[in-house]
């Protein structure tokens, strides 16, 4: 041990009241910073998860970012140009090549694909009418981008893909509707396509829009009864790695032509609050830090103020202002480091206590516990504040220390 941190050692023993309310201070710092930040954190991505989860990581539509240009304009960009009475062409919507497109996406690292035809429909049962989104799907395909398989409480997606004319409804639709397993609906088209179809499957999200608007049929099925032969209106995309949709989704839309929309960009305003509930949260528990600083600066100042006779003599003795700096800043990073080591081992001890915490929402009938992060960047993260704080604490007084005048104290002491 060299001689300045010795010395260093030695007077924070000689002090013990103040050096342990300081070693307090800075371990509930680093305790409340650990259970805040899990705590928030942990919110954080479960409430990300639950969104990736229950949609698309990408969405793959038949529409384009930027509308095309007509001819015309294409041909005389600076002409002023009136065109009326022009009615469009009327076409099948749909994604125009889409096995073609399917089988690029497919062939993409980390990612799994599944085609997909979207429309509006009409179910009827009993004398009661309601408009509802028909989706038209393959089954094997669907179960690895969605969760809907995980969803179902009755029935399954093979048995959907066994029956033609299965259709898979949402609880909230069914108890609407007054339907069980076995029921047989009728559904109707825009197109004027009627069909009788048989629920297979009964599914619950937890999101009450979902589960009230949303019904799957086969993807055949679906392009009969909308009219769109060999028809889809979109793709919908998973990868491995979640936050990687938005370089995924550039790239597919320049590849392919149609809009790419990652879930970032169709959450882009939810994951603003986010950042900015995290900005407000780290200045909260680093404010808590800062103030048990505090504590380090009084212990070392009441130090430099009692030793200062001592320090004349180290001085006298040919100590340097550099190596009584390093005397008291060694005095601070002890506190800090025996702080962060304290705080950290009681900050787990609180996050296992709120990991503990069951909570039962209102109206929910499932009791969640608290979602805790336990990632190991935020230890070193409130370890690393708190080291910091405790050396910008110490710097002053150590500042101070070092500009001691020997000659003018020993005078005084003669």
């Amino acid at each position: 041990m060299s001689v300045q941190l010795a010395i260093a050692v030695t007077q924070l023993i000689s002090r013990r009241r103040p050096t342990l309310v300081s070693l307090t201070g800075i371990a509930l710092g680093v305790a409340f910073f650990l259970a805040v930040s899990s705590l928030m954190r942990g919110s954080e991505r479960d409430f990300i998860k639950r969104l990736i989860d229950n949609s698309p990581h990408i969405t793959v539509s038949d529409e384009y970012r930027h509308a095309q240009k007509q001819p015309v304009r294409e041909r005389w960009p600076e002409g002023a140009i009136e065109v009326l009475r022009v009615k469009p062409l009327t076409e099948v919507r749909g994604i125009r090549g889409h096995g073609q497109k399917l089988a690029f996406i497919e062939s993409l690292p980390g990612l799994r694909a599944a085609p997909v035809l979207v429309g509006s429909v009409v179910l009827t049962f009993a004398g009661r009418i309601e408009g509802v989104t028909l989706n038209g799907i393959i089954p094997e395909k669907m179960k690895g981008v969605s969760t809907i398989e995980e969803k179902l409480i009755h029935g399954s997606l093979e048995a959907l893909a066994t029956n033609p004319n299965g259709i898979a409804i949402g609880d909230g639709l069914a108890k609407k509707f007054g339907l069980e397993m076995g029921s047989v609906v009728n559904v109707s088209s825009p197109a004027g396509e009627v069909r009788t179809l048989k629920v297979t499957g009964i599914f619950h999200t937890g999101n009450v829009n979902y589960d009230d608007s949303q019904t799957f049929v086969l993807l055949k099925r679906a392009q009969g009864l909308l009219d769109r032969a060999n028809r889809i209106n979109r793709l919908i995309l998973q990868l491995d790695d979640p936050y990687a949709a938005r370089e995924a989704a550039a790239v597919i839309e320049r590849r392919i032509g149609y809009k790419s929309l990652s879930w970032q960009e169709s959450a882009e305003d939810l994951m603003s609050v986010l950042l900015v509930r995290n900005l407000i949260m780290y200045s909260v528990v680093a404010a808590i830090l800062v103030v048990a600083s505090f504590g380090i600066y009084n212990t070392i100042s009441t130090i430099v103020m009692e030793k200062i006779q001592d320090i004349a003599i180290l001085k006298s003795m040919g100590f340097h202002a550099r190596d009584i700096r390093r005397i008291f800043l060694a005095e601070g990073l002890i506190l800090g480091a025996l702080g962060s080591l304290i705080g950290v081992t009681l900050g787990i001890g609180l996050m296992w206590l709120l990991a503990q915490v069951q909570i039962k929402p209102p109206g929910a009938t499932e009791i969640v516990h608290l979602p805790i992060y336990w990632g190991w960047e935020q230890y070193l993260m409130a370890a690393g504040f708190a080291l910091a704080s405790a050396a910008g604490a110490a710097y002053l007084p150590a500042r101070k220390a070092g500009q001691v005048q020997p000659v003018t104290i020993l005078r005084g002491m003669a």
